[in-house]
Order: structure tokens, then C-alpha cells, then sequence
């Protein structure tokens, strides 16, 4: 097949499809860790039972109480939502190793491409943050949900524009450590591979890089998502003061992290740990090997 060349585009249009790729292979698994993540909260009535016990017995008991499409709740902001960060993370990432490096080369080095990361999460994320905030309610709920539009129209009514950006911080910070360790740990990993000879550049090389990458970014992203699952599912009433499920509220990100490990411990910011990799590494080997498969067919400019 020819290669097509769209230039500079490149990197979003192929980040976006892979991401959205991605997405639609792992959902199931992010729904079991989101119900995790916000369940046993001293200071919420709603979430203060410990209703599952790992993921598995969330996939089991979310298929049997609530049906096997519950476990799809959130998806449309979820689409959404990639179709924006997912594009821009993988645009920005290759914009700013580019700018970054010497003479504007495609290969940066290990600090280059780390500040490329962290300033293409931040951008990406910050943008993206209202997608988040209606993808994490929804999949939070155990009740029916409404239509995209309707879950919107409701978050802005009810908390303004404030509540669409609500655990702004903490997504702003998970997606600088998680792209700014990802893409960088992926990048080393691949030319390490291919440098030493162990395998060649194939989907071996991406799988394997991509495997390395996720386990590290999900160690060092998981207490920040915690805490930003929990400042995101958080609700206020119209009237901006009176809380509509609890009576506490996280102030800000470590206000969030200090009441998590007084009230339940330090274990608490790695809940969902199992079902976050194990959603990270498929969707990170699916991503990559799209994105690389993509990458060979279209030449940058």
C-alpha cells in the first residue's frame, strides 16, 4: 500500500483513532474501577458501602443487578472525551518533542520527551475535563442514566460551569505524571529494544514497550486518580453550598488525599489498582500498535 502523506496532522489524526480504538476495548474494565475507586467513603452516604470486593466481583455483581450494558455506562463522554484528549495528548506529545529537541528531530531525549509529556497531559486533560467529570458521574451511578446531552444540561444547571470542571487539579496532575511517564517509558523501552537487537520493529517491540510503559504509569498514576474519581463524583446543590449526596467536601486535591488516608488508610489511593492496569495495559498495547500500524502507512510531512 502507498504511504499517504497528511503532515503535520498526523500525530492527532492517528492519536484519536487509536484512542478511541482503545476505548471501546477496555470500558467495561474502567466502569469496575471507577465503582471501586469511590466506594468506602466515610464522609458519603452514598458511597460508603463497600459494596465490591475486587473486580471481578464488581463485573459479576454490576452484570447481574444492573444488567451487562451497565458496565457501558458513560461510554458516549467517554468517546467523547478521546476524540479531544486522546487526540491532542498524542498531537502535543510529538509537537513538543519536535520543538523541544535539538535542530526540531523526531527523537528527543529521556528529559525532552518527559517535559513533552507533561505539557501535552496538562493541555490535553484541562480541555477534555467536562467529558471526564460526565464520564465518571455516570459510571459512579448504580441508577438509570440520562442521555449525554441530558447529564450535561444537568451538571451545569445544577453546579454551573464550575462543576463541569470539577477535580480540574488532579486530572491536570495524573495526566502530566501518567503522559509524562507513558510516552517516555514507551520511547526508551522501544529504542532499547531495537538498539540491542532483541526484537525488531514489529508489533512484539510495541507490545512490549507498550506492557513496561503501562505497569509504570499506573504505579505512579493510581493515588491521582483516586483522588480525582472522588473530587469529580462529588455533587452540589443548586444552590452551591448544600452538598446533594454528602456532608463533607473535598476542598482541593490534597485536602481529598489527607481526609482518604486519615478515614481509610493508605492502601485507600491504590483501590482499583488491578482493574486500572489491567485496563491500561490492553488499551495501551491496542493504542500502540495502532498508532505505530497507522504511523508506517502515513509519513510526516
Amino acid at each position: 500500500m502507498a504511504a499517504i502523506s497528511i503532515g503535520t496532522a498526523e500525530p492527532f489524526i492517528i492519536g484519536g483513532i487509536a484512542s478511541l480504538t482503545a476505548e471501546c476495548g477496555t470500558f467495561p474494565i474502567d466502569t469496575t474501577k471507577i465503582r471501586l475507586q469511590v466506594q468506602g467513603q466515610v464522609y458519603d452516604e452514598v458511597h460508603r458501602e463497600a459494596r465490591y470486593r475486587g473486580m471481578f466481583h464488581a463485573f459479576r455483581r454490576i452484570t447481574l443487578e444492573e444488567g451487562f450494558r451497565a458496565l457501558y455506562k458513560g461510554i458516549a463522554p467517554a468517546l467523547l472525551r478521546q476524540a479531544s484528549y486522546g487526540t491532542m495528548k498524542m498531537g502535543f506529545y510529538q509537537s513538543f518533542k519536535r520543538l523541544l529537541s535539538p535542530h526540531h528531530c523526531k527523537e528527543g531525549s529521556l528529559p525532552t520527551n518527559v517535559v513533552a509529556g507533561v505539557l501535552s497531559g496538562v493541555i490535553s486533560s484541562s480541555v477534555a475535563n467536562p467529558t471526564d467529570v460526565l464520564k465518571v458521574r455516570m459510571q459512579a451511578a448504580n441508577a438509570i442514566q440520562p442521555r449525554l446531552w441530558t447529564a450535561f444540561h444537568t451538571v451545569y444547571k445544577e453546579e454551573g460551569f464550575r462543576g463541569l470542571y470539577r477535580g480540574v487539579g488532579p486530572t491536570a496532575q495524573r495526566a502530566a505524571v501518567l503522559v509524562g511517564v507513558l510516552m517516555p517509558t514507551y520511547d526508551l523501552t522501544k529504542k532499547l529494544i531495537l538498539n540491542y537487537q532483541v526484537m525488531s520493529d514489529h508489533i512484539g517491540t510495541h507490545v512490549c514497550a507498550s506492557f513496561v510503559g503501562g505497569l509504570l504509569a499506573t504505579v505512579a498514576t493510581n493515588p491521582i486518580d483516586v483522588v480525582k474519581t472522588r473530587m469529580m463524583n462529588q455533587r452540589l446543590a443548586m444552590d452551591g453550598r448544600t452538598l446533594v449526596h454528602c456532608d463533607h467536601i473535598y476542598k482541593h486535591s490534597m485536602n481529598c488525599a489527607l481526609t482518604t488516608l486519615r478515614s481509610e488508610g493508605p492502601a485507600a489511593l491504590y483501590k482499583g489498582f488491578i482493574p486500572a492496569y489491567l485496563r491500561m495495559g490492553p488499551w495501551n498495547i491496542i493504542f500502540f500498535v495502532i498508532y505505530e500500524g497507522l504511523s508506517k502507512t502515513f509519513v510526516l510531512l
